[in-house]
């Protein structure tokens, strides 16, 4: 038996307890071998729910050699916590898009074009989306040209219509609109709404247009947690395409074949396997197995620790698997899509100096 990928995390928010509780459920495969929080409010609620060793220095959190980093820090703090870790020497997982802005997105690339790191952009793992990657890449669907993605905010959504369009650092004519409208309010980070009310949702829909493919980016702010806001999903290729959960290709060209995306757990109707996600099936054919199973973790959090997994890969010499040049574009993009939305014209991208 292996012993656990040991991990350190800068950071005690919200996106960290991801990872605490990801190690806590499966003790065998992951270890968190310390927190680093600069609160004293936050040192101690971690200490107690968690019961990690908690830090507040990067030489106290560093001192036993974790096999890398998670940076899970505000947007505006973490290119110098990456910058710190690349300085020591210690291979990092940003949590957070690398840096706030272009400049800093900038200036990050070139201050850490040697550096061992990799973002944690996880929706690619997710197993619904990297079941649809997985008949993408099958080329039952031909050459995709078409994706339309209703799945995640900002930079996420962008990543996964690039690999859905096969696109990398091609540059793009954006189109983009702003829409507010009323929707009933759902539960949040905190929990299920207490009382009724009707409040703003925010709705940014974007065209993407590579030479050749198109890309249609939605979403609401709402979507993760709300009831009543569900994920759309839309992939077109020359001889097929994925419609949610609906997939439609050609064996040959008088062939049709219409398959279904079947998700499959394991302790539901009787079954006494113990309650885990095992896959996505597709028709007949297995297109997504959960690498974690029988561990009881939800979609996100298998999908984070998926990131965890090739994060320990990568530092131990193996390949990138979503380094700084992709996030960079992607949070790029989405900024783009921003003022496109804002200026109701045109917005062309360019070239920008991570690509190379």
């Amino acid at each position: 038996m292996t012993n656990p990928i040991e991990f350190a995390i800068v950071g005690a928010g919200w996106r960290a307890e991801f990872y605490l509780r990801i190690a806590r459920e499966m003790p065998e495969r992951f270890r968190v071998s310390g927190v680093l929080a600069r609160s004293e409010a936050k040192a101690q609620k971690v200490r107690e729910e968690w019961g990690v060793p908690v830090v507040a220095d990067l030489d106290s959190l560093l001192r036993d050699k974790p096999l890398f980093a998670v940076a899970s820090v505000p947007w505006d703090v973490n290119p110098g916590v990456l910058t710190e870790l690349a300085r020591r020497g210690t291979p990092a997982l940003s949590e957070t898009p690398p840096a706030p802005d272009l400049a800093g997105l900038i200036a990050l690339a070139g201050q850490l074009r040697e550096s061992r790191t990799q973002v944690a952009e996880q929706y690619q793992f997710q197993p619904w989306n990297a079941a649809v990657l997985s008949v993408i890449d099958s080329g039952k669907l031909g050459a995709v040209t078409q994706a339309q993605v209703s799945v995640a905010h900002g930079y996420h959504g962008i990543s996964l219509l690039r690999k859905a369009l096969g696109v990398g650092f091609e540059n793009a004519a954006i189109r983009a609109l702003a829409f507010t409208s009323p929707l009933t309010g759902g539960p949040d980070r905190s929990g299920p709404p207490t009382q009724e009310s009707i409040g703003p949702s925010h709705q940014t829909h974007a065209t993407l247009e590579f030479e050749g493919k198109l890309g249609v980016f939605d979403f609401c702010d709402d979507q993760y947690f709300s009831w009543v806001r569900s994920r759309r999903l839309l992939v077109r290729g020359e001889r097929g395409e994925i419609n949610n959960g609906d997939v439609r290709f050609l064996q040959d060209f008088q062939t049709p074949i219409h398959a279904a995306l079947t998700r499959v757990d394991a302790g539901q109707d009787g079954n006494l396997e113990g309650y885990f996600h095992q896959g996505i099936l597709c028709g007949s054919e297995w297109v997504y197995r959960n690498p974690f199973a029988p561990g009881r973790l939800a979609d996100d959090e298998i999908a984070i620790a998926a990131c965890l997994q090739k994060m320990a890969d990568y530092a131990e010499g193996g390949p990138s698997f979503y380094g700084l040049a992709e996030a960079s574009q992607d949070h790029y993009l989405s900024m783009e899509i921003q003022r496109a939305a804002a200026s109701r014209e045109t917005v062309t991208t360019v070239r920008q100096s991570w690509a190379d």
